[in-house]
This record gives C-alpha cells, sequence and structure tokens, in this order.
C-alpha cells in the first residue's frame, strides 16, 4: 500500500508537505504511510482516493486497476 502511495504522489511531482496539507493531515502521517508503518484509517483512504482519483481497491493492493468499474 505504501508504495502505491508514494508512487502516486511522486509521478505528479507532489512533496509529503503539499499533499498532507491538502489532505488536511500532518506529514509524518503521511510519512508513516507511505512507508507502512501506520494503516489508512477509512476516512483517510477515501480522502486519499479521491485526491489521486484511484479506486481504494488500487490503494490497498487488491486490484492493480486503478480506475473504478461501475
Amino acid at each position: 500500500m505504501g508504495n502505491r502511495l508514494r508512487i502516486l504522489r511522486k509521478t505528479r511531482n507532489l512533496t509529503q508537505e503539499v499533499v498532507s496539507s491538502e489532505l488536511g493531515i500532518s506529514q509524518q502521517t503521511l510519512s508513516r504511510c507511505e512507508i507502512d508503518i501506520t494503516t489508512l484509517q477509512i476516512d483517510l483512504l477515501y480522502k486519499i482516493a479521491q485526491y489521486y482519483n484511484v479506486s481504494t481497491d488500487y490503494i490497498l493492493g487488491l486490484s492493480d486497476n486503478k480506475w473504478t468499474t461501475e
């Protein structure tokens, strides 16, 4: 999960400071998620998926498909 979060952020050339600020979390929290020290709360998982416009399953590593299917 953490690696996917880091890749999503880096492919958009964003810093942890920018992303964490826009998500309303601390930079330390984002960093801990990106290195798999902590797990995501469901509300933060949803917020990150919306921010990057990807599916929650992609973030969790349950799917390689970034986009939600309807």
